[in-house]
């Protein structure tokens, strides 16, 4: 993921690069589930499920592919664009977390790894969850994800690409 960050040019970051669903979503905010969970409010199911802990809840509810069917099948089209809407997308929420919880507690999870299909497109998903003390890490080691790309991202990482 390193590599993939230093070479996409992720400056200027702004709403514009996030997809218009996921910029609605971004818009509603957050809320708090009755255990505590802290979610994207547009993604919270309308029947209440159970859930191992608020990890499993956040993550569940917070999760989504990143939107990427019109974007080019060539690599070096793709994913600069992939990992714009991402990092918007990710920035954004997180900064709504942050005026909505009054903390940074609220980490964002981007993956990027190829589809198991023929075409092998490069996708993404995006979570969001509060690491908890009496929970496990959402990835307990990042740096050994070999399968996937991936970052932990805090809203003040964002203030360099934005």
């Amino acid at each position: 993921m390193r590599e993939i960050l230093r070479t996409t040019d992720i400056t200027d970051l702004s709403d514009r690069d996030i997809p218009p669903t996921f910029f609605e979503v971004m818009e509603r905010g957050w809320s708090l589930t009755a255990a505590g969970g802290r979610v994207l409010t547009d993604l919270c199911p309308e029947a209440p499920s159970t859930y191992v802990d608020r990890l499993t809840e956040e993550t569940t509810i917070n999760g989504r592919g990143m939107t990427d069917y019109d974007l080019p099948a060539a690599p070096d089209e793709r994913t600069p664009l992939l990992v714009r809407r991402c990092l918007a997308y990710v920035c954004a929420c997180l900064r709504k977390a942050q005026e909505e919880f009054g903390d940074t507690q609220v980490k964002a999870y981007v993956s990027l790894s190829f589809a198991d299909t023929e075409e092998a497109l490069l996708t993404s998903n995006v979570t969001f969850c509060t690491p908890l003390p009496d929970v496990r890490p959402y990835i307990p080691d990042l740096e050994a994800v070999t399968d996937a790309a991936v970052a932990e991202i805090s809203v003040e990482d964002c203030s360099a690409w934005s």
